[in-house]
């Protein structure tokens, strides 16, 4: 009898390192495209975990097309970081596929559960894993994609975890003695991989994948304890040649079928995956055009909420914001306008323009004007002067931020503004001043001052426009992100149906494989 004693996710590799001295210094490089098709893939991994959350949370089952699908995102991912930098465990290349591959020396095993509990979906993906995932960052530092943040749909996705933490530390020691001793310390690689399957199991358990707490253990080495036959074996050598029980560390014995090439494979047979090259562009195509729905109507109900919350009159006005200096005044950036069309977008979706100051002292007189750039700068050449650092206050929660400037050395101006003859726009005096300005093609500048030329401004500024096309292109983003979301809805469920479909004929990956206790002849 072969007696399983470890976790439903079961993660496998060599039982030593076959990795050259100097390759690891590239494969950064000739991993791109698999670090472009992972990252697509993980935005459909994304949306098929919040498909799952509701079909646990209703049904109680796991759909078995979508766990395929996903174990298949985590085995890819996993070779991907063993041949990489979450192990530089080997220099063979990793395969384009979400199936097992028997012999290859990175295995990603999950089994599938028949029934998963309705409660634990609430809470176990972002409460009761916090103790691992304080744990998994230690091991993993900031690219713990998988243990935290590939469950749920406000989660962030990477193609590694290799960004950060103990992993990426030791790893590093690992390819510096690679390439200065050929060697790679077989204690460091057992550490390795033991932290690599600890995370691996935390991504299973917050995927959904099980309900069964991943247990506080460090199962060092390539060999998973589920693969393992339990009584005495003969260790291979570690100085077998390649391709032998040694090199890909599944030992030959009863129940542990010989792969093609000689290698020795997982004790469970690797049929076919339901998933077609074609079915997962479907799904991961119609993924991205859901995203991209979301973010529509998110981006719609947000420039319609504005609308409501910051119009006054016919204007939509940013917050207020507090200006000051103790120069002669304060200037905008030059801005430019220009190119074909821009007089209908000016008239029809931006309309009319409105500046506001307001001084803190009720009693000083301010101006405002807006002029061409080189008038301005001429007016303000041998002018001390603050400049902003942008133009126009950010949208916010109401209260007064400060606006960042850069200052110029410089006298008084030789005239007060309202003089200069330059501006196309202008207000001045006591109280609020504002100025409307149809904004037209051409280089400009607005400059904020006292009305009679001293030094000393402090301020409240604000802008504004009526924005006569908004409804128009709230509509036409609403109207993008149905069309999105149906033909994104739609790709989707043809190939979750076909993948299903075809996994109903019969095993689907390693994941769908044998019942929890296995038979050794």
């Amino acid at each position: 009898m072969l007696e399983e004693r470890t976790y439903p996710v079961r993660v496998d590799a060599a039982v030593r390192p076959a990795a050259s001295r100097g390759l690891w210094l590239v494969k950064w490089l000739l991993l791109l495209p698999h670090y472009v098709i992972l990252a697509c893939l993980w935005v459909a991994f994304v949306l098929t975990s919040v498909i799952v959350f509701f079909s646990v949370l209703f049904t109680a089952r796991y759909p078995r097309a979508l766990f395929d699908f996903n174990v298949g995102v985590l085995r890819w991912s996993w070779r991907v970081n063993y041949y990489g930098y979450g192990a530089l465990g080997t220099d063979r290349y990793p395969p384009f596929t979400l199936a097992d591959v028997p012999d290859y020396p990175a295995h990603l095993d999950v089994v599938y559960p028949e029934r998963l509990s309705r409660g634990l979906v609430l809470v176990k993906w972002w409460l009761l894993a916090i103790p691992h995932y304080i744990i998994v960052s230690l091991f993993v530092g900031g690219g713990i994609w998988l243990g935290t943040r590939g469950s749920h749909a406000d989660g962030i996705w990477d193609t590694g975890w290799g960004a950060g933490g103990l992993v990426a530390l030791l790893v590093l020691v690992a390819g510096i003695a690679l390439l200065f001793s050929g060697r790679y310390p077989q204690s460091l690689y057992d550490f390795v991989l033991g932290m690599d399957r600890w995370a691996l199991r935390v991504a299973g358990y917050a995927a959904l994948m099980t309900d069964e707490y991943p247990p506080f253990r460090m199962d060092m080495g390539g060999r998973d304890p589920a693969s393992l036959p339990v009584g005495p074996t003969s260790p291979p050598a570690f100085g077998s040649p390649s391709g032998s029980p040694a090199e890909t560390g599944y030992p030959s014995a009863p129940g542990y079928p010989a792969a093609t090439g000689g290698s020795a494979a997982l004790a469970r047979a690797t049929p076919a995956t339901a998933w077609t090259a074609g079915r997962v562009a479907a799904l991961v195509v119609g993924a991205l055009l859901l995203f991209g729905a979301a973010g529509a109507f998110v981006g719609g109900g947000t420039l319609a909420w504005a609308d409501q919350h910051y119009r006054e009159g016919s204007y939509l006005m940013t917050p207020r914001s507090e200006m000051a200096t103790d120069r002669y005044a304060i200037a905008s950036d030059s801005f430019r306008l220009e190119g074909s069309g821009l007089d209908w977008s000016m008239e029809e979706v931006v309309g009319s323009i409105r500046l506001e100051v307001t001084a803190t002292d009720p009693g000083v007189p301010l101006f405002i004007g807006v002029a061409r750039a080189e008038d301005a700068r001429r007016y303000l050449r041998d002018v001390g002067y603050s400049e902003l650092d942008r133009l126009g206050p950010r949208f916010g929660d109401g209260r007064s931020d400060r606006l960042r400037t850069t200052d110029h050395s410089g006298g008084a101006p030789g005239s007060p503004p309202a003089e200069a003859g330059i501006w196309v726009e202008s207000s001045s005096g006591t109280g609020t001043q504002a100025l409307t300005w149809r904004a037209s093609e051409g280089d400009w500048m607005v400059v904020v001052m006292r009305a009679d030329g001293t030094a000393g401004i402090n301020a409240q500024a604000r802008a504004g426009a009526t924005v006569p096309g908004l409804p128009w292109v709230i509509a036409g983003i609403f109207v993008a992100g149905a069309v999105l979301l149906a033909v994104g809805a739609l790709l989707v469920g043809v190939a979750v149906h076909r993948a299903q479909g075809g996994a109903d004929r019969g095993p689907a990956a390693t994941s769908r494989a044998g019942p929890d206790r296995t038979e050794a002849q």
